[in-house]
This record gives structure tokens, C-alpha cells and sequence, in this order.
């Protein structure tokens, strides 16, 4: 029997997914919601009919009112205006001061996704997250303002905190690439990226240009190096070998790369062959760090991940909602005893915890190094983003 905090072995065993739909083209430009009356101050009258939406502000009346610009494997891609690129985040529990995130919603559609909750910011269920990615609109001209700024010197650039910069919808849009390009222009910043693609090889052109100027690196994130297990777990992420080779690719080109074995999810990824196996496979494949934590889980994304479990892993399921059904964490002692075990690994493999930055001086930046920080209770880039996201809904909105 499983004690309080430990789990049973899942099988690993997927089965076949079967081909998502293509979403029919036409020649308009739907908005994403119907037309909704505007409400008034003044007489019942004018108040909107009983069920309607009410009336949206922000972020949500952004997207309200955003074309849809594609619609492709099911899923829809919109036009969103944004005021900036960079998000300001100012929580002392995350190692970075500014976020970019080119996309809002991500096409991979992970089970585990903590992010889903940012679509409700936008009256929208966690569930379309993956069916519904807005595209940030004039992202070129937005980063090359917002990186004059003075303030950012010296600070560091997270990007893809939240959505991945290199989902499909980069192939199409080009928007990280665009915002990379007026980055290489810049000298003295700080800049990583964290992704699941190996489409990030597209850009090592640009990733070697802001290198020789700047710091830059990239996080490449691989959960298990079980092709059909990640399958069932990210959809449409890229499979893990082509990941991991991206790692080696970018090591060759002479760009900082190293793992993020993140989210651990219990019970799933957690055995110790299969975490030795993904640190043995980052060292051969010339990783310089080897970070991990474990599953955070937001309510938005219980709702998407329970159901999920109930299906492909039924053993898993209740010892899931009891641990997360009263806290977005699981048990301390589980985090501390996967920390332990993945210090042990780095050791064995001689991997580094964590990347760092140095800021050159030569730019009239003051040096700095830059870790990301894994406290005791295993809290890592993950959840780290999620506490700037959450921590000031106003800064999200403002941003796009």
C-alpha cells in the first residue's frame, strides 16, 4: 500500500492518438465572442437580456474584439493588440524582473498545464487554451520600444514563462522570432528561453548574434524520454529525442543550454530509472544545467488534469485530488525527496543546478549573476512564473 506520500507505479503504456481535424477555412474574420449589447448607466431598458455576457474590460474586451487571423488542427488563432511586450514582474519569489510572452494560450496543450488560468483573465475556460492562441500583434516594434528602456539594463528577460515561444503558431507568425531580431540589435541584456521545441534551431542564427553582445540561454523542457508517455501527456509537443538533440545543437553552436526536467508529475515520471535516464541523456547530450520540480497544479488546470487522470491513469487519480484538491502542492516531504534525488543526479553526471548569467561590463552594465533559485520546498521556474502571473492580475492586462 501507498503511504501519504508516494505512489504507485502507473503503466507507461499510451494508446494511439488519432489525427485532430483540421478547422475548416473561410473568407471572414469571425471575432472570437458574439456581439454583445453595450450596457448603460441609465433605465432598466437598457440593461442587456437575461444570460447575456456583461460588459468585458481589459485584457477580455482585447480579445472580444480580436479577428481571427487562422484556424488550423483545431485550433483557432486571433489577432490580439497589446500595449508592450515586456511584462514587468515584481515578486520576490521569481529571479527574473521582466517576462515575454509572444503568445497567449499555447498550441501544445500539456494536461498538466498550469497556465491555463491566464485564458480566464480573458473570460475564457481554461480548456480552450490550447484551441484558442492569441497572436500579439506588431511584436517587432512593441520589443524594440520596450527594450530602450533604462530600467531593464542589467535586469533579466524571461521569455516563455508562460506559453511556449516556439508552438506552432511560430512557424506561422514569427512572433518570437520577430521580438529576438530587435534583441540582437540591443547590447548588455540578460535574455533566457525556456521551450518544448526543437524548432528553437530555427533562430540559432539570432540566439549567436544577441550572444555576442549579451547573456543568453536556453531551457529546453523534457519531462520523460518516453516517446508515447509524453505523447499522452503534451499532445503536440515535439518528442522528447528531438528535444533533447535540440540541446545538443545548440551546445554545438555555442549557445548555453541545459534541461528542465519540470513538472515531475507523481507516480508518472518519478521513478528513479526513468529521472537517471533524463539526466544521463542531458550530459551526453552536453547540457551544462539539470533543473527540476514538481507538479504545481492551479485549479484552472485540476479541472483539465483530474479527468484526464480519471481516464489514462485511474489508479493515480484519487491520490492526485487528495493531495492537490486542498493545496496547488503536493506534500513537502514528496518535493524535498525528489529535490534530493535530483541533487543526487546532477552530482552523479556532473551536471550544474542552474544556469548563470553574467551581465558583461564592457555595455556600462553592472556585473550580476542570475540563478534560478530552488528553496526548500522545490519551488522552480514553473511555479515561480506562476506566482508574477498571479501576483498582479493589472500587470498582466496591461501587457497582453
Amino acid at each position: 500500500m501507498a503511504t501519504a506520500n508516494t505512489f504507485p507505479t502507473a503503466s507507461h503504456s499510451a494508446p494511439n492518438l488519432g489525427r485532430i481535424k483540421r478547422h475548416p477555412r473561410n473568407g471572414s474574420t469571425p471575432t472570437l465572442f458574439p456581439d454583445v449589447p453595450p450596457t448603460r448607466d441609465s433605465g432598466p431598458e437598457s440593461l442587456p437580456p437575461p444570460g447575456a455576457a456583461p460588459e468585458r474590460v481589459g485584457i477580455a474586451r482585447l480579445a472580444f474584439s480580436s479577428p481571427r487571423a487562422d484556424a488550423k488542427r483545431g485550433t483557432e488563432y486571433f489577432l490580439l493588440p497589446v500595449r508592450s511586450i515586456l511584462n514587468h514582474c515584481d515578486s520576490e519569489r521569481v529571479p527574473f524582473s521582466w517576462t515575454v510572452n509572444s503568445y497567449r494560450g499555447c498550441e501544445f496543450g500539456c494536461q498538466y498545464c498550469y497556465a491555463r488560468y491566464t485564458h480566464e483573465f480573458m473570460d475564457l475556460d481554461g480548456a480552450d487554451f490550447e484551441r484558442k492562441i492569441f497572436v500579439k500583434q506588431d511584436a517587432g516594434a512593441l520589443a524594440a520600444r520596450d527594450l530602450i528602456v533604462e530600467k531593464i539594463q542589467g535586469e533579466h528577460i524571461a521569455i516563455g514563462t508562460a506559453t511556449d515561444p516556439y508552438q506552432p503558431a511560430e512557424r506561422e507568425f514569427g512572433v518570437t522570432r520577430a521580438i529576438l531580431e530587435r534583441m540582437a540589435e540591443r547590447k548588455g541584456l540578460s535574455v533566457s528561453i525556456t521551450t518544448k521545441s526543437d524548432q528553437v534551431l530555427r533562430d540559432v542564427d539570432l540566439l549567436r548574434r544577441i550572444a555576442e553582445h549579451s547573456n543568453i540561454s536556453v531551457n529546453v523542457s523534457i519531462t520523460t524520454l518516453r516517446t508515447r508517455l509524453a505523447r499522452l501527456l503534451e499532445p503536440r509537443a515535439p518528442r522528447p529525442d528531438l528535444r533533447m538533440n535540440a540541446v545538443r545543437e545548440l551546445r554545438r553552436a555555442g549557445i548555453s543550454a541545459g534541461v528542465f526536467a519540470m513538472p515531475i508529475l507523481p507516480g508518472i515520471t518519478d521513478r528513479p530509472e526513468d529521472l537517471d535516464a533524463l539526466a544521463r541523456a542531458a550530459r551526453d547530450a552536453g547540457a551544462q544545467w539539470f533543473a527540476a520540480s514538481v507538479l504545481f497544479l492551479m485549479p484552472s488546470a485540476q479541472n483539465q488534469f483530474f479527468p484526464f487522470l480519471d481516464a489514462k491513469f485511474p489508479k493515480l487519480a484519487r491520490r492526485y485530488r487528495d493531495w492537490f484538491s486542498r493545496s496547488n502542492y503536493a506534500p513537502e516531504t514528496y518535493r524535498r525527496e525528489m529535490l534530493a534525488r535530483v541533487a543526487a543526479l546532477r552530482k552523479k553526471y556532473g551536471l550544474g543546478s542552474r544556469p548563470v548569467e553574467v551581465v558583461r561590463q564592457d555595455e556600462g552594465s553592472e556585473q550580476m549573476s542570475l540563478g534560478l533559485e530552488f528553496n526548500a520546498e522545490g519551488n522552480a521556474p514553473e511555479r515561480v512564473a506562476s506566482a508574477c502571473a498571479a501576483q498582479s492580475p493589472l500587470r498582466v492586462l496591461a501587457s497582453g
